[in-house]
């Protein structure tokens, strides 16, 4: 299971990371979080899991956004999207919250 998260982030490090057109909330999920959030690796909280995503969305987009950013338990800081702005993190876990309504 590390293993798969420490290449998910080596592969994300590899990507080019040169200026780009904002990316969709759709788009990020599917090629950066999907990696954990569609099987719920390591304790992620699957796509579309209502019941998993419900706590977390009680606390907020700020306080996701910035766990998001920092990390949790097994996720690295910013999940294995190292180039994401903070706008399309917030677009991604929207994304993630409204799959889970």
């Amino acid at each position: 299971m590390k293993k798969a998260l420490v290449l998910a982030a080596v592969a994300a490090l590899l990507s080019p990371a040169a200026a780009m057109a904002e990316r969709s909330g759709e788009e990020l999920y599917n090629t950066k979080c999907s990696v954990c959030h569609a099987a719920g690796v390591a304790g992620a909280p699957k796509f579309g899991d209502a019941a998993a995503w419900a706590p977390r969305a009680e606390k907020g987009m700020d306080a996701l956004l910035a766990t998001a950013k920092s990390g949790l338990n097994a996720m690295p800081p910013m999940g294995t999207c190292v180039d994401c702005s903070d706008s399309e993190m917030t677009a991604a876990i929207q994304y993630m919250l409204d799959a889970a309504k």
